[in-house]
């Protein structure tokens, strides 16, 4: 890989336009997955079943962003009843893992505040299979099976595939990690390293080993995962490790069929996944901008885009939600959530008065705690709109670069590192248990019309704690400047991230997420005016302007709109500039 593909990476942009069509869309980060799901369409299968040929396609041409050792989230539009679903696919801890298993292991015994991010101790029970499984069981069409949703997944490991640009990048970043975390370089040779390296651009690669896996998913649905062969190598590799996970934990993992929670931003309803999920982070931010405007403290519709008293607005609010994400955001099954309380219209009301106009917030005095940064673009988003009118908002994702980096020998996939996003402080909600689900960065999103619950949207912006943070600006864009997908999608973002210097400062709450430190830096993507930049930094803010590649960290997006009129269906779609992929038509 030459060095310039790296440095001037989107400095030349591309020019793209909104695409449409009127019988259905897919969007993701490789346009190879997104073929997989428009030849799912073609065969009558629905936005469910396309979405799930999306992801399983994703794991074979991006693994360095998303596998079958990860987790998955999905949420579910169907025209006929107005009405949004929501999976759950994400696992569990090690039901026989304890606190002080780990801090004995890695801190002599003594109080730690997490797991290290490499751990093996990291690896939860994988979600994603079970969710794809359980998504296609209650809301595909019936029209395809199992075995040919998956088929060009496996076609594709089997067959072999060219690597793409930012897929490449992802993956080099990633090589030292792999051979790390896999001494014996013959157990990833063929799988994610060719001749002890990551390949390069344009590099045919097959995975022959993940093509296996997938066979046995696609005979034995979730069994052919979570129990025989494959479940087996999953825990001979971890307890090669002394990792407690056990074939028990696998073969009892379930899914969760979730109501999604929304609140109501001018004339939209926006949708998102309940806790463990983030998405919370979303619409209180989204609450707390409508309650500013509702107040007089700002007028939306006066505020110029991406100008310093705009973006003031987004980051002071986002910070905010973050507060109350540390407290609030965990596994359901272990602490009451009182969400009704939290979107309700005087709580945001009480959170929107902690916001000047003319400072930042003073963190010293604010409740809760502000998410920690990491730069995560490990995980991928998708949408599939079809010829019902339905739409599925999808997200899948190993959490690292990798994962935990630990490849399942014969099977071709890596495990995921969820179980970083617990902390290790008693008492708090997020705090490690044994079978319990962390706090979860990925989030799918839906808009729906509030006059009539129609489809508005489905969009979401992976890549870690930017997910809230981006589907904020992707919501005003579109809601309030009245971009089409793709302008939104190209315009400049910005993300929160704590600061790197003051790591040590962890407060030991919540996730691992962009505040967990006393300054919150907030990062600014090249092509931000940088009179902008300098008028924040007055206000007090810690700017960072971020340019090359690594603007991974603002994430890549996908939006699909529905934009149907006089009884015929239309889509818009765009796709990210900062990823591989595009928006594909099916017609």
């Amino acid at each position: 890989m030459k060095e310039s593909l790296v440095t001037d990476f989107i400095k030349f942009n591309s020019r793209r336009s909104t695409v449409y069509s009127t019988k259905g869309m897919v969007v993701s980060s490789q346009a190879l997955a997104n073929h997989a799901g428009i030849k799912i369409l073609s065969k009558g299968g629905n936005c469910v079943d396309a979405a799930i040929a999306v992801s399983a396609a994703l794991c074979v041409v991006e693994p360095g962003s998303t596998g079958i050792g990860g987790d998955c989230f999905s949420l579910y539009y169907k025209r006929e009843t107005k009405e949004v679903h929501g999976m759950n696919g994400t696992g569990r801890s090690a039901k026989n893992l304890t606190i002080q298993n780990i801090c004995d292991r890695y801190n002599n015994g003594q109080p730690m505040k997490r797991i290290p991010p490499e751990s093996v101790l990291t690896v939860n029970v994988p979600g994603a299979v079970a969710g794809w499984v359980d998504s296609y069981e209650k809301w595909g069409s019936k029209n395809v099976t199992l075995e040919e949703i998956l088929e060009p997944a496996i076609s594709l490991a089997e067959d072999g595939f060219p690597v793409c640009e930012i897929a490449c990048l992802l993956w080099k970043s990633a090589e030292d990690k792999l051979k790390k975390q896999n001494p014996d370089p013959k157990l990833i040779e063929n799988m994610f390293l060719f001749g002890n390296a990551a390949p390069n651009e344009g590099d045919f690669v097959t995975n022959k080993p993940l093509a296996k896996a997938f066979r046995a998913i696609a005979k034995g649905g979730k069994e052919g995962f979570y129990q025989g062969p494959v479940a087996e190598a999953i825990i001979r590799e971890t307890s090669s490790r002394d990792h407690k996970l056990d074939l028990k934990d696998l073969a009892t993992h379930t899914s969760t069929v979730v109501d999604p929670i929304n609140t109501k931003f001018e004339d939209y309803k926006v949708w998102e996944i309940p806790p463990n999920g983030q998405g919370l982070v979303a619409l209180l931010s989204l609450g707390i901008i409508q309650q500013l405007h509702k107040s007089g403290k700002i007028d939306l519709y006066k505020l110029k885009h991406n100008s310093a008293e705009y973006l003031h607005v987004l980051i002071e609010a986002s910070k905010i939600a973050f507060y109350d994400s540390d407290e609030y955001v965990t596994d359901p099954e272990f602490s009451k959530i009182p969400l009704d309380d939290l979107l309700s219209e005087s709580y945001l009301k009480k959170r929107a008065e902690l916001f000047s106009m003319d400072k930042i917030l003073d963190s010293s005095v604010i409740e809760h705690g502000v998410p920690n940064p990491r730069y995560k673009s490990d995980t991928v988003y998708l949408a599939v709109t079809d010829s019902n009118g339905d739409a599925c908002s999808f997200i899948n994702s190993v959490y690292d670069d990798f994962g935990s980096g630990i490849a399942v020998p014969d099977y071709g996939f890596c495990l995921h590192n969820r179980g970083a996003n617990f902390n290790l402080t008693p008492d708090l909600k997020n705090c490690f248990e044994g079978g319990k689900r962390p706090y979860h960065t990925i989030i799918p999103s839906l808009i729906t019309n509030s006059k009539d619950d129609s489809l508005f949207a489905a969009f979401g912006n992976m890549g870690g704690y930017m997910q809230p943070v981006g589907q904020v600006q992707h919501v005003l864009n579109l809601c309030v400047f009245g971009f089409t997908p793709q302008q939104s999608i190209d315009s400049p973002r910005f993300c929160l991230n704590a600061t790197k210097d003051r790591m040590d400062s962890d407060r030991g709450k919540g996730s691992d997420g962009p505040v967990s430190t006393a300054v919150t830096e907030v990062a600014l993507e090249d092509g931000i005016d940088p009179n902008v930049v300098e008028e924040l930094s007055k206000l007090g803010h810690t700017t960072k302007v971020v340019t090359g590649h690594d603007r991974k960290m603002f994430g890549r997006a996908q939006i699909i709109k529905d934009i149907s009129k006089d009884g015929q269906l239309i889509y818009a779609a765009g796709s990210d500039l900062r990823g591989d992929g595009a928006a594909a038509p099916f017609f």
